[in-house]
């Protein structure tokens, strides 16, 4: 399993539209052979900013790759330009490789 993030610092203010524009987003990640799970997560507040991740699951890294050379990757970047004005900052990638699983089944 591979998981890949962007953390995003959101100042308050604009919190609200960028939750939205996730929200409202066509990611096309479930045309994706190897895509698992995608959470947009809200973490906590700090000095006006607020901390967001977007956080993908796929089967290994090489789905995830060729997630990045796809079509409906372009498509789902295609005004990606425009969340800049929404975040502080460039996002911050971290991509991590799962060594252990467990889930609620044992």
């Amino acid at each position: 399993m591979f998981l890949a993030m962007n953390r995003f610092t959101v100042p308050l203010e604009n919190a609200e539209a960028f939750e939205a524009l996730w929200l409202n987003r066509d990611s096309r990640l479930h045309e994706m052979d190897g895509f698992v799970e995608f959470n947009l997560l809200r973490g906590p507040e700090n000095d006006g900013h607020r901390l967001y991740a977007s956080h993908t699951v796929w089967r290994d890294e090489d789905a995830f790759r060729a997630w990045t050379r796809s079509e409906q990757f372009r498509v789902a970047h295609a005004n990606a330009g425009e969340t800049r004005k929404l975040h502080s900052g460039a996002p911050q990638f971290e991509a991590f490789h799962a060594i252990q699983t467990r889930t609620a089944k044992g």
